[in-house]
């Protein structure tokens, strides 16, 4: 009676703890992938998802108890059951790696519960009493196997949300090398660059990455020199309306673009600047200095008072206080700051669709929604500029995430 409390209370094999957690992870995820089935109409492989997904959250329910060994048949059973209808579905679908890592998640939970549950550790446990030094056997197995059963799980779980992530990436990247304009066909069965040589030889891709430029960097300079002495201003100072204004930001922010589309377009309309670069980094920076002055308050909040005052004791004014103090420590926010602005009128659409209507002012989201037209879509050619209109995203990013990981962290904590 004491060795079966033991048991009870204290022992179980790490195999039979491990699929009590991620069985339930597999029955989710396997749950999220029948999206996939459904959307591509197939009836019966979606029914056998189904009963597929029921199968795991039964094998779930059914996992050992302490000298049960009926229950731990019950439990092997249904995990052959488990293989065989992921094996099915598998061989029944196309191959593709898609498919094979789609399915892996219903044929490797009930291969490793097989497994598993008739390994001698778990047959044991199931079968029998233990007795009191095999129990502290069991207990430093499970010491010694826990992290490694914790890691390997964990890293599969986040493997498949990244593969998730970038199926859409392959797939534009797919289309930007196959030879014509077809959306369809498997990955990897035929290579050609004719869509990069189409459009670096063009001369449309080069106008609308000049205007973009121009623009994201004129408003991310724009943007900074007004939003870095605005929230110093509103992390420093106490003023009359103080509160009022940045609940007005707040407010902005609150509010879809397009409804101020209309009265921006009267503006530029009045002031002569339809079909300019200082039309649309007005307009950004506009849009963008609400979040960029908070961004830059809740940092500036972060820098002690204590430092401003030592510098004022050394002789310096307000204006080197805050240039050779404040902004040096403020780095990571700026770039942070600069590379939001960057990014918004990098790919902002509406409003550069609104202002601009020659073809020699477009910026590279109105470009590339002019290559897939009703009369025809070249997809091919607007895969191939898509891959090469994020490529600089994705190196700003790279060289800046030392500031984006300071930036983003060092506001968020007060001292």
């Amino acid at each position: 009676m004491i060795n079966q409390k033991i048991i009870t209370s204290w022992y179980v094999p790490i195999e039979v703890l491990t699929l009590r957690r991620w069985l339930v992870v597999a029955t989710i995820v396997n749950i999220g992938m029948l999206t996939f089935d459904f959307l591509r109409g197939d009836d019966q492989l979606l029914l056998i998802g189904f009963i597929g997904c029921a199968s795991i959250a039964a094998l779930r329910a059914s996992l050992p108890e302490p000298n049960n060994p009926r229950q731990r048949n019950i439990a092997i059973v249904i995990s052959f059951l488990v293989a065989l209808f992921g094996t099915y579905r598998l061989i029944s679908m196309p191959f593709s790696m898609f498919n094979f890592w789609l399915n892996a998640w219903m044929i490797a939970p009930g291969i490793i519960a097989l497994y598993w549950l008739s390994n001698r550790a778990v047959s044991v446990w199931a079968t029998r009493e233990l007795s009191v030094s095999a129990i502290e056997y069991g207990l430093k197995r499970n010491f010694y196997l826990q992290k490694q059963h914790e890691n390997i799980g964990s890293h599969l779980t986040l493997l498949h949300f990244a593969v998730i992530t970038l199926i859409p990436i392959i797939w534009i990247f797919d289309i930007a090398i196959s030879p014509g304009n077809a959306l369809g066909g498997d990955i990897g069965d035929a290579f050609s660059g004719e869509h990069f040589s189409k459009i670096l030889k063009g001369d449309s891709f080069w106008i609308w990455f000049r205007n973009s430029l121009i623009v994201s960097v004129g408003t991310s300079l724009l943007g900074l020199v007004i939003a870095i002495p605005a929230g110093y201003a509103f992390s420093r100072y106490k003023f009359t309306g103080r509160d009022v204004s940045m609940f007005a930001f707040l407010l902005v922010q609150m509010f879809p673009g397009i409804i101020i589309l209309v009265p921006y377009f009267l503006v530029m309309k009045t002031l002569g600047l339809l079909n300019s670069h200082l039309g649309l980094i007005l307009a950004y920076c506009v849009t963008a200095l609400p979040l960029c002055v908070w961004m830059l308050k809740g940092f500036f909040d972060t820098v002690p008072r204590e430092l401003e005052e030592a510098a004022t004791l050394d002789g310096c004014n307000q204006f080197q206080v805050f240039t050779k103090v404040v902004l040096p420590l403020s780095m990571p926010a700026v770039a942070v700051t600069a590379l939001f602005s960057f990014l918004a009128a990098w790919n902002e659409f509406l409003l550069a669709l609104t202002f601009n209507t020659s073809n020699d002012m477009y910026t590279l989201p109105v470009g590339l929604a002019s290559l897939i037209s009703a009369t025809g879509q070249a997809w091919g050619d607007f895969a191939a500029a898509s891959i090469l209109v994020s490529l600089p995203v994705a190196l700003l990013f790279l060289f800046f995430q030392k500031f984006l990981i300071e930036g983003l962290s060092a506001g968020g904590v007060k001292g």
